[in-house]
């Protein structure tokens, strides 16, 4: 019989795509996730349906629990569930209180696992600029906790050890004891010329680094209002930032990007975005529900051969697909068509369910399409027959053009589109704070944010630029008196990205 775990899982630096490979696994299987204040609610995206989530953050001035809290907490859920998530920001045994909580674990009698994560000691300072190492500079490197009073008479940190034998000093939970940290350094023998570097919320788009010398790096900390959570590098290391510093010169880096995609859909808009440093907030503002039209799908190529079958989104790709598997059928329900994907995504999904398309249209929008049909001559007296399969809200201009080009036409919507209600609270609380960007896929994403925006959505949204997939897009937007600031020249997410990106 398995015994019921608690897994003590370093959660990363703040950077969600620094979680471990063995870290992931385990979230995705948790009953029971109990999180601390500096684990990325990215990562809690993962968790199955049904997993408890219970909060038991601490930061500067705030303790939601106490440790003797959260370690009864862990044994408490470890009685109820068989696999409990402990998730810690950073590594649990780098001053994460893992090994308090290992032991209370065990002296309880409750089976546990120790899951190492990627300290913000060596990713803090990584995504910074600078080494921590460089056998020019140093060859030693020590992290201190900068949480301990160092006035205290019964400090268990050697000040006078630290700085002889240390080329890099990393100090961990220390910005609130800054000055008394300079102050026993510079008092033991380190020069005041000293670099220094505080780095704050570091791996996440919200990093701010400030680099100065031992000399002014109290000033220059109130002057920047530096605040935790932030780390604190000291040594000859700091001054390679000028040269190596990389993840805030990223063309998006700090910009706040609402994503307004589909749930299901966000993941590579928000992958590539994070890719070029940005802050994203996926807030979905269509949700796509099924019609179920299996009925008419198995009437349709029941009773008729088509020469032409055309797909006209991801999601009617994914509804097609959910048909096939509901049927028994497979791509041989095509018989002689042919296949058209419009969009370059599209054609992905079909090739994922092992259909190839046989036309893709230059531009990915219906007007390439009808303009490439009505181009082609079509030999014998009968008219060649085309199954466009859509949604519930698509524009008529596909089905409209062919029928012009010669086209016998017939339609089948798959899936409509609805308001994602929920996704209101979630838009409010994000314009809390300024936004740079809200990105916007197709027409319907438009459509529904200005709903969930509500009235003076105008004014509301006042100096926020807006970054479109496309032309028909861009002209929903412009219908809404708004005006898209950016458009991509190459109509798919990668294409929108580059836009927005060599735009800034």
């Amino acid at each position: 019989m398995i015994k019921p775990t608690v897994y003590l899982v370093g959660a990363g630096p703040g950077d969600s795509r620094l979680i471990t490979v063995k870290g992931l696994e385990l979230i995705k299987k948790a009953d029971c996730i109990i999180y601390d204040y500096l684990v990325s609610p990215g990562l809690l995206g993962f968790r199955k349906d049904g997993c408890k989530l219970i909060y038991a953050g601490k930061k500067a001035g705030s303790h939601t629990l106490t440790q003797d809290k959260i370690n009864q907490l862990l044994v408490r859920e470890a009685k109820v569930h068989s696999n409990v998530v402990r998730l810690k920001g950073g590594d649990p045994f780098i001053f994460g209180r893992g090994a308090e909580e290992a032991s209370y674990l065990k002296k309880n009698r409750i089976n546990f696992d120790i899951v190492p994560g990627i300290t913000s000691a060596i990713a803090v300072p990584a995504y910074a600029g600078i080494p921590l190492t460089e056998r020019s500079r140093n060859s030693t490197v020590g992290f201190i906790t900068g949480h301990e009073d160092p006035t205290k008479i019964d400090s268990s940190i050697d000040w006078d050890a630290l700085v002889k034998a240390l080329g890099t000093m990393v100090f961990l939970m220390g910005v609130g004891n800054l000055g008394l940290i300079v102050k026993r350094l510079t008092g033991s023998g380190k020069p005041k010329n000293t670099p220094v570097a505080l780095i704050r919320w570091g791996t996440t788009a919200k990093q701010k680094t400030v680099t100065g010398t031992l000399g002014n790096i109290v000033e220059l900390a109130r002057k920047k209002k530096i605040t935790p959570p932030a780390i604190i590098v000291i040594g000859e290391a700091v001054k390679l930032r000028k040269e190596l510093n990389w993840f805030e010169k990223k063309p998006l880096f700090a910009k706040r990007i609402i994503v307004t995609r589909t749930r299901e859909q966000a993941s590579l808009l928000s992958e590539k975005l994070a890719e070029s440093g940005a802050e994203v907030i996926e807030i979905p503002t269509i949700k796509v529900v099924s019609r179920k039209a299996d009925k008419q799908l198995r009437n349709a190529f029941s009773t008729g051969k088509y020469d032409w079958v055309f797909f006209t989104s991801q999601n009617g790709v994914s509804e097609f697909a959910a048909f096939l598997d509901r049927a028994g059928k497979d791509s041989r329900i095509f018989g002689k068509a042919k296949i058209c994907a419009i969009g370059s995504e599209t054609a992905k999904s079909l090739r994922k369910i092992g259909i190839r398309s046989d036309y893709l249209p230059y531009e990915f929008v219906a007007e390439a399409v009808v303009k490439h049909f009505k181009n082609m001559e079509f030999k014998g007296r009968v008219a060649p027959r085309a199954l466009i399969l859509r949604a519930k809200k698509a524009r008529d201009i596909l089905p409209e053009g062919l029928k012009e080009a010669g086209f016998d036409v017939k339609t089948i919507d798959l899936y409509d589109t609805v308001l994602p209600k929920e996704s209101a609270a979630a838009l409010k609380q994000a314009f809390k704070a300024k936004i740079d960007f809200v990105t916007f896929t197709s027409s319907s994403t438009v459509e529904n944010f200005i709903k969930l925006m509500g009235k003076s959505y105008k004014r509301k949204l006042s100096g926020v630029k807006f970054a479109s997939i496309g032309p028909v897009t861009s002209s929903t937007l412009k219908k809404s008196g708004l005006k898209a600031d950016i458009e991509a020249k190459v109509y798919t997410i990668e294409g929108l990205v580059k836009a927005m990106a060599s735009n800034d």
